[in-house]
């Protein structure tokens, strides 16, 4: 339905290229406009389908492919492998496979035995971006290739069999009893022909037309950072690279710092890469197995969140093989200050909080970013401010060595500042530190594969270091109009504002008279119901003039005239 971004492909561009002549002439001169754009969509190059559970596929008719085999396509998952296509014979067979995050596999057997061709990416394809992968197979040989990497090439034997003989439906996004792809695949084509995905997704249940996914509609709650990764039964976030935790990547990890503990993480050991520290910034070398002292940073992106009530202190400390280094700290006023030392310039760089004092007990979270000569900040939820470097300063933050909390211990010349404000040492939390990719906090707290770049001076007892910053601090009873004390205070909107106290005393008299009128309603209910109740009467046939009668006989017999009658004329009397 929508879709919206930078053109920077040049082949996606509708101008690729404008020649003007004739420039030369004196007074010549020449105006290009383009416009309007229009989009026109390809359907074979986005028919896409999407397979959301372990046990989906599409089947299509078997592939005819005996001597000649040239299979396209583009894929985009967050899943680590799962199978793209297959299809069988009776020992033959030709399949296409994510074999891991880095790994693409092409195999096939067409009667001399099974043949893998795999290549291996340097970054993961799961990226929840496309990729393209390319496969052709004939009788003199077979090629894969994904994305723009190097083509791998198998040649075929001399002798044997060149037929690949199929009988199986094609299957795409699963094969017989392994673990299917979980994720979109987009313009297939088999020989030339593009097969229509989206038809066929749209009558098999646990696929979908189109690209979506768990992550495309759910993705977005996976918060700071973390990477939304598919699966078969839904999501997860992955927080590995964040210095949070939690489903959502929203749990803080932190610690409470005792007066006197540090932390120290060595961004270089025996044996290790850079990878956590340059995947998110450019370097100076794009080689990604680059040690530390010859590590370049022009980019930096440091976060964290404290809380103190001593001053000074220093909060964070990056040092460097070379005089470089950066530091976040406290002065002895309570104010924050940034320091960078890159070279270039006799004294170091200082951007100054001075508006607020940070030693106040509360929450406070730092955000700043460089990007070669250009620093923003962001202190709390205010707005970010932006700085620059001088002219005379370097852009390259040069072999970063190691980062500190808390306190510095560290070989060799230091600031004067940094060693005047290292005494006693921090004493407070610390959570959501971050630089770069790199949580120290977390890896100490979590054991992952950097902990062991990890020491520790003290003990380290884990805490969220409480809510999120306060954005306003309390304002004082002085200056704050609706302190009761404060006489002198002018009220805002006046003449409209109503007070706490009014608006109590209002509910107050407001349930009385509720509670009165209830109480008068039930009573006079009571009243009716007892004036009108039904009064229940009841009738004899008792006769009249018993009350003088003898007995109740003759009683009867003086009210009754026909019962008289009848005694009469049973008095007869007859003798037989």
């Amino acid at each position: 339905r929508k879709d919206s971004g930078m053109l920077s492909y040049k082949e996606h561009l509708p101008v690729s290229q404008v020649v003007v002549g004739d420039l030369d002439r004196p007074g010549s001169e020449a105006k290009v406009s383009v416009g309007p754009v229009r989009c026109q969509g390809d359907r074979n190059y986005w028919n896409a389908a999407s397979f959301v559970t372990s046990s989906s596929y599409l089947h299509f008719s078997t592939f005819q492919g005996e001597t000649s085999a040239d299979i396209s396509f583009y894929f985009k998952t967050s899943a680590s492998d799962g199978v793209f296509l297959e299809n069988l014979g009776n020992t033959d067979f030709i399949k296409l496979e994510l074999k891991s995050a880095t790994e693409v596999s092409f195999s096939f057997d067409v009667g001399n035995g099974p043949v893998e061709i795999v290549v291996r990416s340097p970054n993961p394809l799961n990226d929840d971006q496309w990729h393209r992968v390319n496969a052709e197979r004939n009788v003199k040989q077979a090629s894969l290739q994904v994305d723009q990497l190097p083509l791998e090439i198998r040649k075929a034997p001399t002798e044997g069999h060149t037929r690949l003989e199929l009988y199986s439906q094609l299957y795409v996004g699963a094969a017989g009893g392994q673990r299917g792809f979980l994720g979109c695949i987009r313009s297939l084509r088999m020989n030339g022909v593009t097969l229509d995905l989206e038809e066929r997704a749209k009558v098999t249940p646990g696929v979908k037309p189109g690209c979506s996914g768990h992550c495309t509609s759910y993705g977005m709650y996976c918060a700071n950072g973390g990477k939304c990764v598919e699966k078969y039964n839904g999501y997860s976030c992955d927080c590995s690279k964040t210095a949070y935790d939690g489903p959502f990547c929203i749990k803080d990890v932190g610690a409470f710092f005792e007066e006197g503990m540090w932390l120290r993480y060595n961004f270089h050991s025996p044996g290790t890469s850079m990878k956590d520290l340059v995947s998110r910034t450019p370097l100076g070398s794009a080689d990604p197995e680059i040690t530390a002292p010859d590590l370049s940073l022009n980019k930096e992106e440091l976060s964290l969140s404290f809380s103190t009530t001593k001053s000074p202190c220093i909060l964070l400390y990056v040092s460097s093989y070379t005089p470089d280094f950066m530091a976040v700290l406290v002065n002895p006023t309570g104010n924050l200050q940034i320091r960078y030392n890159l070279g270039g310039t006799k004294e170091p760089y200082n951007i100054d909080i001075d508006h607020r004092n940070m030693a106040n007990g509360q929450p406070h979270t730092v955000n700043v970013t460089r990007n070669r000569r250009d620093i923003v900040l962001q202190l709390d939820h205010y707005p970010p401010t932006s700085y620059s470097l001088p002219a005379t300063s370097d852009i390259q933050f040069n072999s970063p060595k190691a980062l500190f909390l808390g306190k510095v211990i560290e070989i060799g010349k230091i600031d004067q500042d940094i060693y005047k404000y290292n005494t006693p040492g921090f004493t407070g939390c610390l959570s959501r530190v971050q630089f770069n990719q790199i949580a120290p906090l977390k890896a100490a707290l979590r054991p992952t594969n950097t902990s062991s770049h990890i020491h520790i001076q003290g003990e380290l007892v884990e805490s969220n270091c409480g809510a999120s910053p306060l954005t306003i601090p309390p304002m004082s009873a002085a200056t704050d109009p609706w302190h009761l004390d404060s006489a002198s205070a002018d009220f805002p909107y006046n003449g409209q504002a109503i007070g706490d106290g009014v608006n109590r005393n209002s509910a107050i008299i407001g349930g009385v008279i509720a509670v009165v009128i209830f109480t008068i309603l039930c009573t006079l209910v009571f009243l009716i119901r007892y004036m009108f109740r039904h009064k229940g009467t009841y009738h004899t046939n008792e006769a009249k003039g018993a009350e003088s009668a003898e007995s109740a006989d003759a009683a009867i017999m003086n009210n009754d005239p026909n019962f008289t009658e009848t005694i009469d004329e049973s008095k007869k009397e007859w003798l037989i």
